[in-house]
């Protein structure tokens, strides 16, 4: 091969070889951005997506069960002869024990100075409320299943704050209803409760994933 021939050929070698870098850098650039995008997409959006609200104030679950000699949840939230929930205490039975400052907090004094005096029901966030689209039935779990109620809500009775309510901007629902983390893996039933982690316990305690219409409507 003469000289020129040979010359020729290293060009072409170094021209594909620059080539091929190119190409590598382009592809390496391309993975690297799109982590950083979808990364800040995972970690902002939900910042964006829902807005944190304070509760009115302050409900201390550990002191109302273990130091007010509250016997268990039944004592405050439980069914109504109809089979309804009471999953939040109307006043009227709050006043039952708060008809009066009976405590030291400032909790207290802000529930009976402007609640219980003013007649005026507490306008909870409810972390639990559900779609209209949505019918959940407690009976058929609490007395049907003989589940607790830890068991999907977590061991809320020992607490002694309230957790900040997550509002969805554009539903309005609280982000308790589908949880925090999306990608299934959860540590507790009551991490995340979507529509396939129901499915999967009816499945488990019935044999069957039933019908949509049995929460549907």
């Amino acid at each position: 091969m003469s000289e020129k021939e040979k010359s020729t050929e290293c060009c072409k070698g170094g021209e594909k070889a620059k080539d091929d870098s190119g190409l590598g850098l382009g592809v390496l650039f391309f993975l690297i951005g799109f982590v950083v995008i979808f990364l800040s997409g995972w970690l902002l959006f939900p910042k964006l997506l829902y807005s944190k609200k304070e509760q009115p104030f302050n409900f201390n679950h550990f002191e109302h069960i273990n130091d007010n000699g509250a016997d268990d949840c039944e004592s405050c939230h439980f069914l109504r002869e109809d089979g309804s929930f009471n999953g939040i205490p109307d006043l009227d039975l709050c006043i039952n024990c708060h008809g009066d400052i009976n405590g030291s907090t400032e909790d207290e004094e802000i529930f009976v100075n402007e609640y219980v005096k003013k007649e005026k029901e507490v306008p909870w966030h409810v972390y639990s409320r559900q779609p209209d689209c949505v019918f959940f039935s407690h009976a058929a779990h609490i007395k049907g299943a003989g589940m607790e109620c830890k068991t999907c809500h977590g061991d809320v009775g020992n607490s002694t704050e309230c957790r900040p309510y997550e509002e969805n901007k554009i539903t309005g629902y609280s982000r308790d209803i589908w949880g925090k983390n999306i990608w299934g893996i959860k540590k507790h039933s009551w991490d995340r409760m979507k529509m396939d982690d129901c499915a999967q316990c009816h499945k488990k305690e019935t044999g069957s994933k039933g019908a949509c219409f049995q929460c549907h409507k």
